[in-house]
């Protein structure tokens, strides 16, 4: 894993920052204006879809991952919140429309070239649209449990789908 960028001066007053002990760890601190930088992990949010029994899934059209299969998912930006993030990335990679059922879970991910990510997945039914794959997704698909890929690109994507899979069987 790549190293973060380091953060050498206050986005506050922009004083040159310094390592201290502070909240139980070393954290770049202000000496002039007490500004603490945290190095918080990005958000990032996904669905899990299903439509007859198949789960959809994205082609990764870029890095990192590209080729291989994901759940729709994506940062969570700025001015929005998880579930309205999960629902847009679903509508910008896969042309469907979604309503949220539930949770399925979060995962914390060290593994990602981008740093550490906090990945919360929902359980959604899909409400409308068309299909086809935009944003930045080369192909867009419905599997059936024994369909799935072997080439999956994040670990959150690979637990979601051991678990959904499991349930497919229980029920089948």
């Amino acid at each position: 894993m790549s190293k973060p960028l380091e953060t050498n001066f206050c986005p506050c007053c922009g004083h040159a920052l310094i390592d201290k002990f502070v909240f139980g760890r070393v954290r770049r601190k202000c000496p002039a204006c007490g500004f603490i930088f945290f190095r918080d992990p990005k958000v990032a949010a996904g669905v899990l879809a299903e439509q007859d029994g198949k789960v959809l899934l994205v082609k990764r059209l870029y890095e990192p991952h590209q080729g291989e299969w994901a759940l729709p998912a994506g940062f969570v930006e700025i001015d929005e919140g998880p579930v309205q993030a999960a629902l847009r990335e679903l509508t910008e990679e896969t042309g469907l429309i979604g309503r949220i059922r539930g949770i399925i879970g979060t995962y914390h991910i060290r593994s990602d070239p981008r740093g550490p990510i906090v990945t919360i997945l929902y359980h959604a039914r899909i409400a409308g649209g068309e299909l086809k794959a935009g944003d930045d997704a080369e192909e867009v698909r419905f599997f059936a449990p024994e369909e799935l890929p072997q080439n999956l690109a994040f670990a959150s994507t690979k637990r979601a789908l051991f678990k959904w899979r499991m349930q497919q069987i229980d029920n089948g």
